[in-house]
């Protein structure tokens, strides 16, 4: 058992709480959106090569120190802003489009050989990103080093798809609208293996991620293009206008409604005390909410001096599937195993709530601020079981300025609820 503190919680909040919203919610607007940004991609690149011959590597040298600019202030953001995250996806898809035809027709390299050198990059850096962060759910961009991993895998996730979709597109020549058909399929399979046969949401929402950038290209391309080689014959400065004002107009809307944020979980204080004036102890776990070593943690507490006891369980859906859930069935069984034991070991009440958030340390932070607590005892699953660990939970609350126990049970088989797996809605 350890007992840390840190700096207060005024001087050390507002990083961490903002750094949580500074990426859009994964609704239909997003994909929506993504899907434009990648057509845009495609036709503003061809159009500003036409338009100022400039060369590509002159040009991939401009765009790309206009991209820095934007990434210069959306790292410094402390929140998500729609107008300046879209702004740089729609550059970086310009970018990483500039990349693929940069080295295939200013350098003369095959799509064969480009293609399999950004999939290994990406691999690579998904790679590092997971052997540093033990994650690559956009849900818990938490950092700024995350947030680097999040735009790097973006880049290299434009160039792939535009490598891969080009290869598509000469070797198979299946013309720009069985393209189009080909890879909308190819995203709506990956849909159906994701919420239908359980396919893990990190792996799904990266594949998607990838397959956007060749359906975006041959919407694109389709629009474009002359009529004689089966496009629409709009060309890329009108196709370009079209899909930067629908971007437009969506980012103004989501900008007003709020529509995609992801907003911090809503939960209540809720606690019962037998003496008012008694200290406020947080009680943070998930699967340990009922083992020996957490019991044993809440008696020492409730020895050491008067407390009141509030269990938190934070959403046990969102371990496996990664996702907001309003489902707190197996949430609410946990607290009916535990609550009991821990009313015992407390000798007084116990109150409890399940949260509905993706992120375990954000529904603390919110219950921290919804009110009264003055310390926190938190469970976890030992070092090499638990992912809250693996991405530093315990110093983290403590870095907000409360005085923490973190307890680590060996053995947490009383603690799980014989319940069906959750299966997502």
């Amino acid at each position: 058992m350890t007992t840390t503190t840190a700096l207060p919680l005024h001087e050390r909040l507002p990083t961490s709480r903002q750094m949580l919203n500074k990426v859009p919610e994964i609704t239909l607007y997003f994909w929506i959106i993504k899907i434009l940004c990648t057509t845009v991609g495609e036709t503003a690149a061809d159009n500003l090569d036409q338009q100022f011959n400039l060369g590509l590597t002159n040009l991939t040298y401009i765009m790309g120190g206009i991209l820095a600019v934007v990434l210069f202030f959306q790292f410094r953001l402390r929140k998500y802003v729609p107008g300046v995250y879209w702004l740089a996806v729609v550059l970086i898809s310009v970018v990483g489009t500039l990349f693929s035809d940069n080295l295939v027709d200013g350098y003369g390299i095959s799509l064969t050989t480009t293609t399999p050198i950004f999939a290994a990059i990406l691999a690579v850096v998904f790679g590092i990103w997971y052997w540093s962060e033990r994650t690559l759910s956009i849900h818990t961009i938490v950092t700024t080093k995350r947030e680097a991993f999040y735009w790097l895998t973006i880049l290299f996730t434009f160039a792939l798809g535009t490598s891969a979709g080009d290869l598509v597109a000469e070797k198979a020549a299946l013309g720009y609208f069985p393209s189009v058909l080909i890879f909308a399929a190819a995203i709506g399979a990956i849909s159906l293996a994701h919420f239908r046969f359980r396919l893990n949401a990190v792996l799904a929402f990266w594949i998607a991620y990838i397959l956007t950038r060749p359906l975006g290209a041959s919407i694109g391309d389709w629009m474009s293009q002359k009529s004689k080689h089966g496009g629409l014959n709009l060309g890329t400065t009108a196709t370009s206008y079209i899909f930067l004002g629908t971007i437009l107009a969506l980012v103004v809307y989501l900008t007003i409604t709020r529509k995609d944020r992801i907003e911090g979980p809503k939960v209540e204080p809720l606690f019962t005390a037998d003496d008012p004036t008694a200290p406020s102890v947080l009680v943070v776990a998930n699967k340990t909410a009922a083992t020996p070593t957490l019991l044993d943690a809440v008696r020492r507490r409730a020895l050491a001096g008067p407390a009141r006891f509030t269990l938190l369980v934070p959403n046990p859906d969102h371990v496996v599937f990664d996702r907001n859930t309003q489902d707190v069935r197996l949430g609410e069984q946990i607290l009916g195993l535990a609550v009991p034991l821990l009313e015992t070991a407390a000798g007084s009440s116990v109150r409890g709530s399940v949260a509905t958030s993706p992120n375990a340390y954000d529904d603390i932070v919110a219950a921290l601020e919804g009110g009264g607590y003055d310390e926190v005892i938190l469970s976890t699953l030992p070092t090499h079981l638990s992912h809250w660990l693996h991405l530093d939970l315990p110093r983290r609350v403590a870095d907000l300025g409360y005085p923490v126990t973190t307890v680590t049970p060996t053995d947490v088989r009383v603690a799980e609820p014989d319940v069906p797996t959750p299966v997502p809605a």
